[in-house]
């Protein structure tokens, strides 16, 4: 699926010094078929937990499975830019940000600050 064998053209030395974080962290040069797929393993996490953290909202249970098989779809190209582009790592300060805007919206929420409306 992730055409390994497109990784494994290039000379070693070169590929050393382009691949990103996360895919020297999870071996794409030393075995890229298992390398690649911790990758996108990895990014689709991140991604499914960003929209957690800062877009999802209560919808229907076929809505949600559309939603998840779109952003697998997604993830796919991303994994592929991800072995030699820092993808993993900026889902990484997204599913960072979006932390930290949900634990200070609860916060804000809990104090009084921003009313919850009432359904």
């Amino acid at each position: 699926m992730f055409f390994p064998q497109v990784l494994l053209n290039t000379g070693a030395n070169l590929l050393d010094n382009r691949l990103s974080f996360f895919a020297r962290l999870f071996g794409v040069d030393t075995n890229p078929e298992v390398g690649m797929w911790l990758l996108f393993i990895a990014i689709y996490l991140l991604a499914v937990l960003s929209y957690v953290l800062g877009f999802a909202k209560k919808i229907k249970l076929w809505q949600n499975i559309v939603i998840y098989i779109l952003m697998f779809i997604g993830c796919i190209p991303l994994t592929l830019f991800g072995a030699f582009y820092p993808v993993a790592e900026c889902m990484v300060v997204i599913a960072a940000v979006m932390g930290i805007y949900r634990f200070r919206l609860h916060q804000d929420k809990k104090s009084g600050k921003i009313k919850v409306k009432s359904e």
